[in-house]
């Protein structure tokens, strides 16, 4: 009875005091309770995750477009900027078939596409990358892989029972490039194993997605986070979009290699793993793989190496005394690596290979169903089906090459890419960043504009690849440019020199575009322009 009489005597005390407000004011207060409760949490959010300085600029951006007129002159400016990108004049997609022809070329289709493909641009020895394998494609290596392909055309690994043979043509690539990193070394645990997959961003999707549910069965983790420094490829970025992981990316030292201290700083009891890259996509420089490696078994997180590019480089450029540190399982506490077999591996586009250090690692790639109604179904990669061909081409790649092809694409690939980078040492206007370990050579100027002397470049046919923080443009040495060296040195001098003495915007060029890019502080606005140029082109 006590407590009974003590709920009436609060239920008067409130209603009383209620009784003074209006009750509109009643009805008002919780609402706007809840929504001033929604904007600090956004906040928070926002500081929590993009740090102060982005989240004020971030929310001052948003208030900004909320003012009438911005918003529309601010989308006009983007189309503008969208048109410059994709080329002045009439759209791309003029004239594109968009419905079946009523009756089938039959044969003539291969004349018809030979017409288009006359259409590309010329890229024998003018891509920075892109192209990995010598000569052109109706000849030597490019005519073997083409015959695996064709041979293989038809087949699909989800069969097993049906095409063993590029099973066992999977698994044997697979193991070939796990002893090119340390497989058969006993620091590695002896257990590395794989798959194939699409190219280096579904190996990292995987690597991510394993390390992700791993750490989840290992630490019970359900808010995870990833740190990589800030020069890790991009498909990281999408690993956490895809997967719903925080991501945090840490600025690199000086030497422009991941800043070790700066990511252990980062890591808390979410973080599932860190990233280094072997070499670094932007710069050429290979990551202190051993400190990260000690690192992370420190922490007990996964450890992903990124060998897309390296993989089919370092470990016979090691072999031809190169001094290149060690990037592979060798080191305790790497737990997975991505090795892209269709660059240095000269295999056919589509082929790359993600590795685990364990069979108790890799399981948490795959993903199984047993309510399905079609059957019992389990898929080791993002793909279901798979091209047979793809597979057996990079097995015929690595097979006709052998170890002794491969150490000479590399020693012609290491000496192409020192010939150029000291011959870009020798141009006074620009300088080279970092110290390359690789075959990439990244460069920028104090005094040009260096997007001006890409400009330049592209207009004498080379297509050399754009960079910011700082700004500046780098070439990927491949095989297609060893006879070439000395022709982009000269294009090069001559790009520099050009617009030393005619400073300013090319016309048709994406030097303004990319230099007000870097600039820009709102970077959801650039974010929103990349995808609506993406939108617009495919």
């Amino acid at each position: 009875m006590d407590a009974v009489s003590s709920v009436m005597q609060i239920r008067a005390s409130v209603n009383l005091f209620l009784s003074e407000y209006e009750p509109i004011a009643l009805i008002l207060l919780p609402i706007i309770a809840l929504f001033s409760a929604r904007i600090v949490h956004s906040i928070v959010v926002a500081l929590s995750e993009k740090g102060l300085k982005s989240a004020v600029l971030e929310i001052s951006m948003s208030a900004a477009k909320c003012v009438p007129g911005v918003q529309k002159y601010i989308d006009a400016q983007k189309q503008k900027v969208i048109t410059q990108l994709q080329g002045e004049g009439k759209s791309k997609r003029e004239g594109w078939r968009t419905g079946l022809p009523g009756t089938g070329l039959g044969v003539e289709v291969i004349n018809k596409m030979k017409d288009e493909k006359m259409k590309d641009a010329a890229w024998q020895g003018r891509c920075s990358g892109t192209i990995y394998i010598a000569g052109r494609e109706h000849e030597g290596h490019f005519s073997l892989i083409n015959e695996a392909c064709s041979l293989f055309a038809h087949t699909n690994p989800l069969h097993l029972d049906v095409f063993p043979s590029v099973v066992r043509f999977e698994a044997e690539v697979v193991a070939m490039t796990a002893t090119l990193l340390g497989s058969r070394e006993t620091t590695s645990g002896g257990q590395i194993c794989g798959n194939m997959t699409s190219g280096g961003t579904e190996s990292i999707l995987m690597a991510v997605k394993a390390s992700r549910e791993y750490m989840r069965a290992r630490k019970g983790i359900t808010r995870p986070e990833m740190i990589i420094p800030v020069s890790a490829h991009s498909a990281y970025d999408k690993a956490a979009h895809y997967f719903k992981i925080k991501l945090w990316r840490v600025p690199v030292a000086q030497d422009f290699r991941a800043d070790v201290r700066q990511i252990k700083k980062y890591i808390n009891k979410n973080t599932i793993m860190i990233v280094g890259s072997a070499p670094g996509f932007p710069h050429g420089i290979i990551d202190p793989i051993k400190e990260l490696g000690a690192l992370a078994s420190t922490f007990g997180i996964c450890f992903h190496v990124d060998l897309c590019l390296g993989g089919f480089v370092l470990p016979f450029a090691r072999m031809l005394g190169y001094p290149v540190p060690q990037c592979d399982f060798t080191i305790p506490g790497v737990t997975s690596a991505s090795v892209d077999v269709h660059k240095y591996g000269l295999a056919p586009k589509g082929t790359s290979v993600v590795l685990y250090r364990n069979h108790e690692l890799r399981k948490h790639q795959f993903v199984a169903v047993t309510e399905w109604t079609g059957g019992l179904y389990v898929s080791p990669t993002v793909a279901g089906s798979r091209p047979g061909s793809l597979i057996a081409g990079a097995w015929a790649s690595m097979m006709s090459l052998g170890l002794e092809g491969y150490l000479e694409n590399t020693r012609q690939v290491m000496e192409a890419s020192k010939k150029i980078e000291m011959g870009i040492c020798e141009i006074p206007e620009l300088f080279v960043i970092g110290r390359p370990d690789m075959t990439i050579v990244a460069f920028g100027s104090d005094l040009l504009d260096i997007f001006e002397v890409n400009d330049i470049m592209s207009s004498k046919g080379w297509h050399l690849n754009a960079l910011q923080r700082p700004n500046s443009i780098h070439i990927c040495v491949t095989l297609q440019h060893v006879s070439v060296a000395d022709d982009f040195l000269r294009d090069l001098e001559i790009s520099v020199q050009t617009v030393k003495a005619n400073p300013g915007p090319v016309k048709g060029g994406l030097a303004p575009i990319y230099g007000a890019a870097g600039r820009m502080p709102d970077r959801a606005a650039v974010q929103d322009l990349l995808v609506d140029f993406m939108d617009s082109s495919c």
